[in-house]
């Protein structure tokens, strides 16, 4: 697989550490790793990009899902360590105006 997926959480707060390339081939995995299935809790997520080397948009389609999901259930998502080329993206279509970009998953859970 291209696209490999950890889940663990961190005083309450999920923390999904992605590792790959996001696109097209891997959007039904970016989708059950962010979108949460009971939508009654206030969703906290911090997503892990720092193992990513590439993502096109359907990865910030589901970004922009998952942001919403946890927007309407009162919670929040948060990016932290995108590299360099991945967060030129985020910056592109202004995801990173939705969803804040921290450096590390530390500083991210520490907002």
């Amino acid at each position: 697989m291209r696209l490999s997926v950890e889940h663990r959480v961190l005083s309450g707060v999920r923390v999904v550490t992605l590792r790959g390339e996001i696109d097209h081939d891997v959007q039904d995995v970016l989708s059950q790793a962010l979108l949460a299935e009971n939508t009654t809790v206030p969703l906290r997520m911090v997503a892990d990009l720092s193992g990513v080397t590439f993502m096109d948009s359907s990865g910030i389609n589901v970004f922009v899902a998952a942001y919403q999901q946890a927007s309407d259930t009162g919670g929040w998502v948060r990016i932290a360590g995108a590299q360099e080329s991945v967060l030129r993206v985020l910056q592109l279509v202004g995801v990173d105006t939705l969803i804040p970009c921290h450096p590390t998953t530390e500083q991210a859970l520490a907002t």
